[in-house]
């Protein structure tokens, strides 16, 4: 095909991706799609220039990005109307009087990332590669420390208001329109952070490697980076450049010293390009921002990222759920021994944990799927009961731990180092720092509670070397 004909077929692609918004799956899939066909329009220009087109249509223009990023110029390809239009509303963030989160797109891992910060995070890095060795000084403000601050700012002026989150539940996850948040908005809602993360990280990276990703071309970079494919062993065997660790690789990354810097710097300056956010003179003292940070740690560094119910797409609870009384003291290591096999993806996983919600439910007659959590091989804890109501797991003990399974029969295997990790660490020490469970508590397997042999024998000779692990009782 000449390339009269290839720009021909890629302007109809995206006029019709583009007068179909309303239906388009609000997909990083989709969203890559465009851009994909973007580049192939503009085959030739500079990775920089098509970012700042990005920017331009998504009307990320005002002081504070100026001041780092630069005015736009003449070197941003304009876009044809119809497609500048559907990149605005793909990329323009905001919450709805609905309570719909705008300028977010579900992606391949299960998560949902708002577009703006994560372009942004790109578009300084590019810029800091062109400039380098100068650094990436606008990198953590753009990308997420002038949001998190000014969410810290708003939660200390008004009691009512939280500082962080909240995560949201999708219409379909099939074919995701609408993304309905799960409780009243703070300005950094869980797609803005994850948003955030992901362009720091993925900043970072070009800034770093300026030539061997601009080769990709953004949506080789995008495609990469949340659509990679597990295999075997998973998580321990994948490049290390995936939206599933997007927590590993931004704890690595930023340190709540430098995070607190950031979120300082960003306020005084936003202060004095655009005014004083409605926040008395003063209130992002050093001890308000500290506090901030801290809960932003536990929450999107310490703690694992844990889908939630309505993104597996779980059926109601059955009955009047029993609430526990925390802190707990035990946790209760299982195995599902059926599935069988460790699920390496986002759609697995959710299928897993519908299977043995129906199994539960149906055959057993239980109210709910029975385990407080699950764990997968794809990067993810699944929320199953949960941490405040009491699951159905290790009988005559139910109401004195969580029950925490992971996906696979480990009668002779054992599950991937980092899905040993996401139990063993990140979730043991997110409860402990939420006050869920006691400092001390205590690790147990199922069988030491339960005649069976759960959680199979490969799996409970490994945890019985855990720092945490008690003998029978």
């Amino acid at each position: 095909m000449g390339s009269t004909a290839a720009h021909f077929m890629a302007l109809v692609t995206l006029g019709v991706i583009a007068c179909s918004y309303a239906t388009t799956p609000r997909s990083m899939e989709h969203f890559i799609a465009v851009v994909e066909q973007v580049e192939e329009w503009s085959r030739g220009v500079r990775p920089l220039a098509l970012v700042r087109s990005l920017r331009r249509s998504g009307g990320l223009e005002d002081a504070f990005v100026r001041h780092f990023l630069g005015p736009l110029s003449k070197e941003a390809p304009v876009l044809a109307p119809e497609v500048a239009e559907f990149l605005r509303a793909a990329i323009a963030h905001g919450v709805t009087g609905k309570g719909e989160e705008e300028g977010v797109v579900l992606t391949a891992d299960g998560t949902t990332v708002a577009l703006a910060p994560l372009l942004l995070g790109i578009e300084a890095g590019l810029l800091a590669g062109d400039r380098a060795p100068h650094g990436l000084p606008g990198l953590y403000p753009l990308a997420l420390a002038k949001t998190l601050g000014l969410s810290i700012l708003r939660s200390r002026a008004s009691p009512l208001a939280q500082s962080l989150g909240p995560d949201g539940c999708w219409d379909s996850v099939a074919l995701p329109r609408a993304f309905a948040l799960s409780g009243t908005p703070s300005l950094a809602t869980d797609a803005l952070i994850n948003g955030g993360m992901d362009g720091v990280i993925l900043g970072t990276e070009l800034s770093a490697r300026p030539l061997h990703w601009r080769t990709l071309g953004l949506s080789g970079l995008l495609r990469q980076y949340y659509q990679h494919r597990l295999e075997g062993r998973g998580l321990d065997s994948a490049p290390r450049l995936i939206s599933p660790l997007r927590r590993e690789n931004f704890r690595k990354l930023a340190s709540p010293s430098l995070l607190r810097e950031q979120v300082l710097g960003s306020l005084a300056l936003y202060r004095r390009l655009i005014g004083d956010p409605g926040m008395e003179e003063g209130v992002e003292s050093e001890a308000a921002v500290k506090e901030g940070v801290e809960q932003f740690v536990h929450r999107y560094t310490e703690c694992p990222a844990i889908i939630p119910r309505c993104q597996w797409e779980a059926e109601p609870y059955r009955g009047t759920p029993t609430q526990l009384v925390l802190p707990l003291s035990f946790m209760y290591v299982h195995h599902t021994y059926e599935p069988g096999q460790p699920c390496l993806s986002f759609q697995q996983c959710a299928a897993d944990m519908r299977s043995m919600q129906r199994f539960h439910q149906d055959d057993r007659g239980w109210d709910d799927i029975g385990y407080s959590f699950v764990a997968g091989s794809d990067g993810y804890i699944y929320e199953g009961r949960g941490w405040h109501w009491q699951g159905a797991h290790t009988k005559g003990h139910n109401s004195r731990g969580y029950g925490v399974s992971v996906i696979g029969d480990y009668t002779s295997t054992l599950p991937s180092h980092r899905t040993l990790e996401l139990v063993r660490d990140r979730l043991a020490a997110c409860a402990v720092g939420g006050e869920r469970l006691v400092a001390n508590y205590t690790v147990h397997g199922h069988r030491q509670l339960v005649s069976t042999s759960c959680p199979g024998d490969a799996l409970f000779s490994e945890i019985q070397g855990w720092k945490h692990f008690g003998v029978s009782p």
